[in-house]
């Protein structure tokens, strides 16, 4: 896991666990999605929040988020198994969800292909290729490096809607982790009061010690960390969120056009769900 932490004029790297680096590393990432949340060719899910701070001392509005309190900005990327693979901790509150994105090294590795994702490959049953990519929700841009859902509303049980569901349903791992963080360590259950640079530190220990406890076989093993009724398995309905209960409050979101062969394949994955692999139960609950 590769961590950022941005305090202005200089940035400070601390390393737990490498992002994937080569292909193959990465194909183990999209066939553990496959295998587990039936989601082909998905090399993690992106997020970010908002954790919630008090008003920083001679920053403006620079802390100030649409959500009217004050902000760093937490994104990450996470597996499979709810383990981070890359965080960026510390964007000011006032800046958009695509602001952190761009900003971050992920983003900037990406457009120069300098993470070196597997090639493009069909689907079962399909024609066309189709490229490894990240998911995330109406929040980002919508990429071929990146797929959203369908915006808007569609009919029950149209290739959209099922799309939409086997989306969400491998996306909601951030969303768990996110929640997992906060239901174990309280801090993220409501304003910290203190300096963006030490919520910044506070956060990156959080993260650290989230995939430590992950990985820990006495924790794992056991189930200390992560008890069974705490996240969602294979179980087709999603989990319900509080978020009053916790300051992590959701970025933005700011609408952006598509490019042509962003479309082009996500209208691709949506008919290999619906017609090369269906789940028995995602037209009732799609």
């Amino acid at each position: 896991m590769l961590i950022h932490h941005q305090i202005p004029h200089y940035h400070l790297f601390f390393r737990l666990q490498s992002i994937p680096t080569t292909p193959e590393s990465w194909l183990d990432v999209a066939k553990q999605f496959e295998k587990t949340w039936n989601f082909p060719h998905c090399l993690g899910a992106l997020d970010g929040k908002h954790v919630v701070i008090q008003a920083p001392c001679n920053t403006g509005s620079e802390f100030f988020n649409y959500k009217s309190t004050f902000s760093v900005v937490l994104f990450a990327l996470v597996d499979a198994n709810y383990n981070f693979l890359y965080v960026n901790a510390g964007g000011q509150g006032r800046i958009s969800d695509g602001g952190i994105f761009k900003d971050c090294s992920l983003y900037k590795k990406l457009v120069k292909n300098q993470l070196n994702f597997p090639e493009p490959e069909t689907l079962k049953g399909m024609q066309r290729k189709i490229p490894y990519f990240f998911i995330g929700d109406e929040a980002f841009a919508f990429t071929d490096s990146l797929m959203k859902p369908f915006s808007g509303t569609h009919l029950k049980g149209s290739v959209q809607r099922i799309f939409n569901y086997r989306l969400s349903r491998a996306r909601r791992t951030v969303e768990n982790v996110f929640g997992i963080a906060s239901a174990v360590f309280r801090v993220l259950r409501k304003p910290m009061f203190l300096e963006p640079a030490k919520a910044e530190i506070i956060v990156m220990a959080i993260a650290h010690l989230h995939n430590f406890l992950r990985k820990s076989s006495t924790s794992s093993t056991l189930y200390m960390y992560m008890p069974h009724d705490m996240f969602d398995t294979k179980s087709p309905l999603p989990r319900a969120t509080n978020e009053t209960m916790s300051s992590l409050l959701p970025l933005k979101n700011i609408p952006r056009k598509p490019t042509d062969n962003a479309k082009i394949i996500r209208d691709e994955l949506a008919l290999y769900f619906q017609n090369e692999d269906p789940l028995v139960y995602q037209d009732n609950y799609a």
